[in-house]
């Protein structure tokens, strides 16, 4: 049972991890891969209303995707934004990156090599990973307009469609420790984070929400240099 403290923090790192970005026309949409069906959909949705005339996919395989998405992520967004009357000919997949930084970097690599100029790239991913992805593309992909999107959801929506409040909750603060501690090893910008969002994250933490929480080879939780 979630208590009302938790749930009340973790609505604190939900709200943080989303950009409020308001979706513009854009170069082009790049949908990362994960589990999340939903990232196609958001993408479809914002093509369909002329917000990118260009889709690409990227993502390979993960532990909790392999056996869902045996042809890789990149690969079943792309075939769900066709079912869902994307034509093929405005989809581009890139298979290969495993994490988010190369979902950046090998998208870039792919539209440089099709000879497609970008000034702005619609950058959608799931709910809680907006800030994420903002901060490591900002990072990578210097001089190019990042907007943030993704599926318009409430968190008790999210976690309905997970249906596991637990995990979610341990991922909204994995993502929120990845925050903090990825720009010191230059993954990523740093963003600042507000006091209230910081101690929601260290009660959460501390109080068994610790499952997605990255570890140093002592299995002691990594925390940002001071």
């Amino acid at each position: 049972m979630i208590s009302t403290r938790d749930w009340v923090d973790t609505q604190r790192l939900w709200h943080y991890h989303q950009m409020g970005h308001t979706p513009r026309p854009c170069s082009v949409a790049i949908g990362l891969g994960s589990h999340d069906l939903g990232v196609a959909d958001a993408a479809v949705d914002l093509y369909k209303r002329g917000m990118a005339p260009l889709l690409v996919f990227t993502g390979a395989n993960s532990p909790t995707t392999r056996e869902r998405m045996p042809r890789g992520e990149a690969v079943h967004y792309q075939e769900r934004a066709i079912e869902l009357g994307v034509p093929a000919s405005v989809v581009l997949v890139e298979p290969r990156a495993r994490n988010t930084g190369e979902n950046i970097r090998f998208s870039r690599d792919l539209l440089d090599e099709a000879g497609i100029t970008v000034s702005s790239v619609l950058l959608i991913s799931k709910p809680y990973e907006e800030r994420r992805s903002y901060a490591t593309a900002r990072k990578l992909w210097p001089g190019i307009e990042i907007v943030s999107a993704s599926s318009p959801m409430t968190l008790q929506d999210y976690v309905d469609s997970i249906g596991d409040a637990r995990l979610v909750i341990d991922m909204l603060v994995g993502a929120l420790q990845r925050l903090l501690v990825y720009p010191q090893q230059g993954f990523m910008i740093s963003q600042p984070v507000p006091t209230d969002v910081l101690e929601a994250y260290n009660r959460l933490s501390q109080g068994g929400y610790a499952s997605r929480l990255l570890r140093d080879d002592e299995g002691k939780v990594l925390k940002p240099a001071v």
